[in-house]
């Protein structure tokens, strides 16, 4: 089936799945889980045994998955994550959807998840297909004043080449940066994530788990776009005690 969205946002059944009651158990479940983290146990049998005693749902069991990491990882993400003062004259690498679509579903007022690594995830799915929205300029326009903000010499994107309209995401992020003057480059590539992890001195940003955890530094980008831009986010945190 063609995909029709006309936007980002939230699931129709999220107000209730993500609403004050389901909160308090998504945040046990996420503790409980962290905690099994903690202790080695296998993730994809510990997810199934904390979402089957809270008797979550698929999509819920997802939000604590994407929220929640180990101690070690957590500890190991953050001691190589960068402050903002230090894009300035650098490169900064971008995961180009996984970026784009965070601050597309919260303009859309989607649900956003606040991880226990800082990271800000989404709840959106794009199934090998990407499709403009109506947040997507929007999107683009506060992800280039947030970065225009922090002054890196120059951003390459970074696009998967598999997933259809990736070119026409191309065009639109190469023509908002010459209209407004920004230093960007983007390239359409078969695993964006493969080349993140494989580059060892380049400043990149994402939160993709398996980039967080073998990149040497990273730019939290989504959050602090989300910060600037949409204050009034669909936020919702999981992430487990320190």
């Amino acid at each position: 089936m063609p995909d029709r969205r006309t936007h980002r946002g939230p699931h129709p059944g999220d107000a209730r799945l993500f609403g004050p009651e389901a909160v308090d158990s998504l945040s046990r479940a996420a503790t409980d889980l962290a905690w099994l983290l903690d202790r080695d146990y296998p993730a994809t049998s510990s997810l199934k045994l904390v979402g089957d005693r809270y008797r979550l749902v698929a999509r819920q069991r997802t939000a604590v998955a994407r929220c929640t990491c180990s101690a070690s990882q957590r500890d190991a993400r953050l001691s190589r994550q960068v402050e903002q003062d230090a894009l300035e004259g650098r490169t900064l690498w971008i995961d180009g959807y996984n970026v784009m679509t965070t601050v597309e579903a919260a303009l859309a007022g989607g649900v956003i998840l606040s991880a226990r690594d800082g990271a800000y995830r989404d709840m959106a799915s794009m199934h090998g297909s990407y499709r403009k929205v109506a947040e997507t300029l929007p999107a683009v326009e506060c992800l280039g004043r947030t970065l225009a903000e922090f002054r890196p010499a120059s951003c390459v994107w970074y696009l998967d080449q598999p997933v259809s309209n990736s070119g026409r995401l191309k065009t639109i992020l190469l023509d908002a940066a010459q209209a407004a003057g920004w230093p960007w480059q983007v390239e359409l590539v078969p695993d964006p994530d493969r080349i993140l992890i494989a580059a060892a001195d380049a400043l990149v940003a994402t939160a993709d788990s398996a980039v967080l955890d073998a990149c040497s530094s990273w730019f939290n980008l989504a959050r602090a776009t989300v910060e600037r831009c949409v204050p009034d986010a669909t936020m919702i945190e999981l992430s487990a005690p320190a």
